[in-house]
């Protein structure tokens, strides 16, 4: 029988199985799973691919666009092919409605995982088909490996060996069952229309035809969609094809996944009221749009001082990227959560004011459920958050029906539920994001090639730069390598980025897009300051800001600033007892604090550990507060509180401290670096612990930010001052705390202080001298530390740990793609995604405060009025619940934990509560402290998770 044959009714053996559903005790037949997968395949390509990734797909595989969409539902459809095998057998309720003849053919077939028997029984086929396999690199052998990654990991390919046609065929049944498997090829490659054999399959697009596998795979597998197909009337398979074509565009629409241009706004409205784009926006509106347009997508490096407007020229060049039509959309991506919760909330409201039909803006880091922004009124309570590891969707049970007013409103910028699921809320077409989250595309973890898909198709805005210590930069530039070799347009921002790193990143990007080291190493790739560059993809050329321009925006920005160095005794240093009395690190505290909290103003005290911010506010509550007391005034926020106090604080900071709105008459705020970066904020007065010079730079653009907002009368001096604290031992020698040594590398804390120390006495002019400071210290420091033979020993150690650093991340990441011989090669490293480290050495646990009452009942508040699920599965509402009372600690905190400490055995199924550990508090005395091993915690009201040590 030919496939015309076969795709009517009755055709076809359709007996085999695809999916099960016990409840309903429903059977569908496999090789309509598998057309609907083809079909969903082509409206995600007409749909959510963009015409730049298209494109990349159709000349990766050597064909036209026409015939890559026919060949890209061709491969989707294949996907489940190894189903036809001993996997059959797993059920008995649908292994019994298989036909007599198949079940009479199984011989000695061996179990092995569908995915993996995909790729072997296409392979030969394929090579039936006209289609090179005969090496690792052969188009045959690629498509294979699509398929074999479907579940996530790309498989390696024993041409001679496992995966040899007789072997094949011995372990996958009888030759009725070869037979099936065949016929199903032909028919889905007649139906598809994939008749033309693919040149070349290139790296690039074998991963993103990896993720449309993944993507289709995903929707066409939604209860909802297939169970009501299953017990439909019975249709042949043409048919059903017909009809799987017809329904795909609602599946697609329905998932949130369909893309939209945003229409042109006045830049006013885009931006919040804004009255005209300053002198940078304007010269990236002008000159940047005549080069994309001639050039198109490349990378653009935009460097200003803190509150410089760098976030709305990064949105206007995504605006300009986006305008070409090869890309729709934003990612941005930002170091912290708090620092990445304050970008959603602009990127939603940039969004929401061009008035679209719907554009879901999602956001992606891993405790979103804390973002009452984000959560609660906005997302229906059943539906899940989002996480690194998939987890199956599953039905709605009578606990976790939304409660009467729960989401009272749809809002057009809300993620549509199946974006919400669980490692598929990057593939919103709006996207803020924590930088761990697109760094995980270049590890070898489940799902990098649809993470990598979901990237690519828009312009990426990676924020905050400077921010990455070596051993994430080092995964950036793999990051660029990728994006660049995707034709994806890049923006990277930052205040305090050294021309070095600057040029290695554009490097990289280039790279990526063709142009090897080599041919780029003459190119002097260093932004001006302030200003911006931009690499073009097409031919390396590179593009800067009109020197006019610059020097409009700096004039038009230019201030004076001082930063002061103030030696002070640390509380970890004894003196010697025969020493004169010196300054503390808390009465410099509070000489600098009393005068707000006695007359008015707002000031924020930078504290370099928890422990150190924990010990100031509790100082600083003893001083003379006015109005009835600190409570109100004064506030202490730091990574350590549960997460939604910590949420709530954020938020109201933020609001506090805008350029709009009441100001407060006066408030203090103790934090630590969780208040560095990306918060649009401004204070009166501001002390700061030592720290490397580009976070103090970082600290300062928030010190009189906004010239609108009047200073309090006491405050004397015409411009703004940080005070740093630099701890020094008797001897006036600058002396790092133990504590603070694990922060990161001593040398440059050690460099900010010699440094300052050595700078004459007179203000900053701030844009002018920051690139020069940031260069003395984060640049060629080797002649600041030639100045002191200790601080030449510390650097010497320094750049010994960054070339670690380096060394730990190259260990672990994906080759570059022009390396990647296999696409086994890409997952040559089983890392599950719960140990994939994005920051060296932070594995944290999150850590459950509870309290356990008189009767051994575990609650969420020593009252007693929110016992927790302990003997049933958590609804989902109760799980978030959950979450959002948890905190980080390191690991070692609790490495001495006992049974006490473990989760109820109802939660262990559950992917975001199975490693969480319990802090089980005695609710009749919830300050004495829980033990682990030499650590000893407890949940303090005001001052969150207390640590002590023996």
């Amino acid at each position: 029988m030919g496939v015309r044959e076969d795709a009517r009714r009755g055709g076809i053996d359709l007996t085999p199985w695809g999916k099960f559903d016990r409840g309903a005790w429903a059977v569908y037949p496999l090789l309509f799973h598998l057309l609907d997968v083809a079909a969903l395949a082509g409206v995600v390509w007409d749909r959510y691919l963009t015409r730049g990734q298209r494109r990349l797909i159709a000349a990766g595989l050597g064909l036209t666009l026409a015939e890559a969409r026919c060949l890209v539902m061709f491969i989707a459809g294949l996907h489940d092919l190894g189903k036809l095998s001993a996997f059959q057998e797993q059920e008995a309720y649908p292994w019994a409605r298989v036909s007599d003849t198949l079940r009479a053919d199984i011989r000695d077939w061996q179990r092995m995982p569908h995915e993996r028997a995909s790729m072997h029984s296409v392979l030969h086929l394929l090579a039936e088909a006209g289609y090179p396999a005969d090496t690792s690199d052969s188009p045959g052998v690629l498509v294979a490996q699509i398929l074999g990654g479907h579940h996530g990991r790309f498989l390696q390919v024993d041409i001679g060996g496992a995966a040899k046609a007789s072997r094949v065929n011995l372990a996958l049944g009888g030759p009725v069952w070869q037979d099936l498997r065949r016929r199903y090829f032909a028919l889905l490659r007649h139906l598809t229309g994939a008749t033309a054999v693919p040149a070349d399959v290139s790296v690039p697009a074998a991963v993103l035809i990896t993720g449309i596998g993944i993507i289709a795979d995903r929707l066409a597998s939604q209860r909802h969609y297939w169970l009501p197909k299953a017990q439909a009337p019975a249709f042949g398979a043409g048919e059903h094809f017909a009809q799987a074509v017809r329904d795909a565009p609602a599946v697609v629409e329905e998932s949130g996944l369909a893309r939209i241009t945003l229409p042109q706004v006045p830049f006013t409205q885009a931006h919040g009221g804004l009255e005209r784009p300053n002198a940078l926006q304007v010269s990236v509106i002008g000159q940047l749009a005549a080069v994309v347009g001639e050039k198109g997508p490349g990378i653009l490096v935009v460097t200003d001082a803190t509150g410089g407007g760098k976030s709305v020229t990064a949105l206007e060049a995504a605006r300009i990227f986006n305008a070409s039509g090869d890309t729709a959309g934003i990612l941005w991506l930002l170091p912290t959560m708090a620092t990445t919760d304050a970008a959603y909330d602009m990127l939603e409201a940039y969004v929401a004011a061009h008035h679209p039909e719907h554009a879901p803006v999602s956001l992606v880091h891993s405790h979103s459920y804390d973002n009452t922004a984000y959560t609660d009124h906005r997302l229906a309570a059943h539906q899940p958050s989002t996480s690194d590891a998939y987890w199956p969707d599953r039905d709605v049970g009578d606990d976790d029906k939304l409660a009467a007013g729960e989401r009272p409103e749809e809002r057009v910028t809300v993620p549509d539920g199946w974006l919400r699921g669980w490692d598929r809320a990057l593939l919103a077409q709006f996207t803020v994001a924590t930088h761990d989250q697109a760094l995980m595309a270049v590890l070898p973890v489940r799902f990098s090639a649809l993470r990598m898909l979901a990237l690519c198709g828009r312009p990426v805005i990676v924020d905050e730069v400077h921010a990455l210590p070596p051993f994430m930069r080092r995964m950036l530039s793999r990051l660029l390598h990728w994006l660049g070799a995707m034709g994806c347009p890049v923006v990277l921002l930052s205040a305090t980025l050294p021309g070095h790193i600057s040029s290695q990143l554009v490097r990289s990007y280039l790279d990526g897009a063709g142009h090897p080291h080599p041919a780029t190493a003459h190119l002097d790739c260093r932004p001006p300051y302030p200003g911006w560059l931009y690499a073009a993809a097409s031919d390396a050329s590179l593009t800067r800001i009109d020197p006019a321009a610059a020097e409009a925006h700096a004039d038009r920005h230019r201030r004076c600033a001082d930063i002061r160095l103030h030696p002070v005794r640390h509380s970890s240093c004894t003196d010697p007892e025969d020493t004169p009395a010196r300054e503390s690190r808390l009465e410099r505290i509070t000489q600098e604090i009393a005068p707000v909290a006695r007359s008015g103003g707002c000031a924020a005290v930078y504290c370099a550990t928890m422990a150190d911010a924990q010990t100031t506010y509790t100082h600083l509550r003893t001083l003379d507060w006015p109005d009835g007391g600190p409570d109100g005034q004064l506030l202490l926020l730091h990574a350590r509180l549960p997460g939604h106090q910590r949420e709530a604080l954020t938020r109201r900071i933020r609001t506090a401290l805008a350029s709009a709105g009441e100001r407060p008459g006066r408030l203090v705020v103790v934090t630590t670096s969780l208040l560095d970066m990306s918060l649009n904020i401004d204070v009166d007065v501001m002390v700061s612990d030592l720290a490397p010079l580009h976070t103090l730079l970082q600290r300062l653009g928030r010190l009189w930010r906004f010239d609108h907002i009047k200073r309090p009368d006491w405050l004397s001096g015409g411009r703004p001052c940080l005070i740093v604290l630099e701890p020094t031992d008797h001897r006036g020698r600058t002396l790092l705390p133990p504590a603070w040594r694990q922060l990161g590398s001593p040398f440059l804390p050690l460099a900010t202080a010699a440094y300052l120390a050595r700078r004459p006495e007179q203000p900053l002019t701030l844009p002018d001298d920051v690139q020069q400071l940031v260069e003395a210290v984060h640049g060629d420091a080797d002649a600041l530390a030639r100045t002191d033979a200790a601080l030449r020993r510390s650097h010497t150690l320094h750049q010994a740990r960054t070339r670690t650093e380096e060394h730990h991340s190259l260990l672990h990441l994906v080759p570059a793609w022009r390396d990647t011989l296999s696409l086994s090669d890409l997952h040559r490293q089983n890392l599950h995604p719960r140990e994939a480290a994005t920051r060296l050495g932070a594995m944290p646990r999150r850590l459950l405060p509870v309290y356990r009452m008189s009767g051994g009942r575990l609650t969420l508040d020593a009252a007693g009025t929110r016992p927790l699920p302990e003997h049933r599965k958590p609804t989902t509402a109760q799980i978030r619940t959950i979450l959002q009372h948890t905190l980080p600690v390191p690991a070692a905190w609790v490495a001495g934990r006992t049974r006490d400490h473990h989760i109820p055995a109802s939660w262990r199924s559950h992917a975001l509560l199975a490693d969480l550990v319990l802090l089980p508090q005695d609710a009749g005395d919830p300050s004495r402290p829980v033990r682990f091993g030499r650590h000893r915690l407890h949940l303090d009201g005001a001052l969150g998770l207390v640590h002590t040590e023996d």
